[in-house]
């Protein structure tokens, strides 16, 4: 069986270059741009591989919707398998490339679309075949966590640290997908679709951006109420729903999270049998997302094409889990869902009783327009 990689930027350079240091020999690349080094294996006209009864196996590594969407599905429909590493794609369109793949016999394969090189989503896959997973959490995104990681050690500000991330190829010129939770939404949404054995769309994870946290609300996590702070996605099965959510998180600095440092990712799963399993590591880069695509190709060549898809109704319900938040604004705030209220300068600084993750969110949002740079946080305890 033959091999194909579409795109040969940062991931596919990097699935190329292991897939040939092992004897995986690559027929075809396809990409726009002159790569030299590749001679006759390079092309830029999809047909080459589509047509090519040799290929069986096409890796993605374009990135985005399309033309991605539309050349996994020709290669679906043409009979070939598919892995990917594109986060996007396999969010968007998780329903529609599963059952294209079972329609035509084939394997779809995307372990590297979350956590990069952390064999996360392969054992959440072989978790869930015996044990019932009751939550998923973790940091999704190495950008978020550097910028997080360097305010609490160097006591610096989001925009100053932001820039920095940037200058070191950390964050992209637009950091949106990053610290507007969209890039961890989408990585939530995957792994709590495996998790439940359900389909979640991008659209029912409901999204806190961490761009408002500030200095001050460092200093008062850290110093009034002894924890830290980390931004997380979360997956709950709460028995007849799912709640999923991306928000900062305060934790315990006894919690694993909490010393996960720089750009690094933790990634975890609670099963009733076997307890906390957490996965640590680069979740993104060349060759970590590159090695982790290799994988799921050296897999298929090699004869495991099992695909397993058989989806339940378990809806979203965001309404369904409760946990007490941190709350910091300009905006007079009152109600019974105040706990404790303080005021510092001209912030309140306010902890809730416990409210439900749809509440908070519905919450945050008339806050905004009062304060845009309201900042709250959910007790992870």
């Amino acid at each position: 069986m033959k091999i194909a990689i579409l795109g040969y930027g940062v991931v596919g350079s990097g699935a190329y270059e292991v897939l040939a240091s092992h004897g995986y020999p690559v027929k075809r690349v396809l990409d726009i741009r002159p790569h030299d080094e590749l001679g006759d294996v390079l092309t830029a006209n999809y047909d080459d591989i589509l047509k090519d009864k040799e290929i069986g196996v096409v890796a993605e590594a374009i990135g985005g919707l399309e033309p991605a969407h539309t050349f996994v599905v020709k290669a679906l429909k043409a009979g070939k398998h598919v892995v990917s590493s594109n986060k996007h794609l396999i969010c968007t369109y998780y329903e529609e490339l599963h059952r294209l793949a079972i329609e035509n016999g084939v394997t779809l394969r995307f372990t590297s679309a979350v956590g990069g090189g952390i064999p996360w989503l392969y054992n959440l896959k072989r978790s869930v075949r015996c044990d019932e997973v009751t939550k998923i959490m973790g940091i999704m995104n190495g950008t978020t966590n550097f910028i997080l990681d360097a305010m609490i050690t160097d006591s610096r500000e989001f925009d100053d640290v932001l820039k920095e991330a940037q200058a070191l190829g950390y964050a992209e010129a637009n950091p949106s997908a990053d610290v507007d939770g969209l890039d961890t939404a989408r990585k939530t949404a995957i792994s709590s679709s495996i998790a439940f054995n359900t389909i979640i769309n991008e659209e029912d994870v409901s999204i806190f951006s961490m761009r408002t946290i500030q200095k001050c609300d460092i200093e008062y996590i850290v110093g009034r109420l002894g924890k830290t702070v980390r931004y997380l996605g979360f997956g709950i099965n709460n028995g007849d729903s799912a709640s999923v959510f991306v928000e900062p998180a305060i934790l315990s600095y006894k919690a694993p999270e909490s010393n996960v440092c720089k750009n690094f990712n933790m990634i975890t799963l609670f099963g009733n049998s076997v307890g906390r399993l957490s996965f640590f590591g680069q979740g993104a880069g060349k060759y970590p997302t590159g090695n982790a695509l290799a994988q799921d190709v050296i897999d298929i060549v090699s004869g495991s094409c099992e695909l397993s898809f058989s989806p339940c109704e378990l809806k979203v319900d965001n309404g369904s889990h409760k946990r007490q938040y941190y709350i910091r604004t300009k905006a007079h705030l009152e109600g019974e869902f105040i706990e404790s209220a303080e005021k510092i300068g001209a912030n309140n600084h306010i902890i809730t009783k416990p409210m439900s993750v749809k509440q908070i969110h519905t919450l945050s949002k008339a806050i905004l327009v009062s304060d845009s740079s309201s900042f709250f946080a959910g007790f992870e305890e």
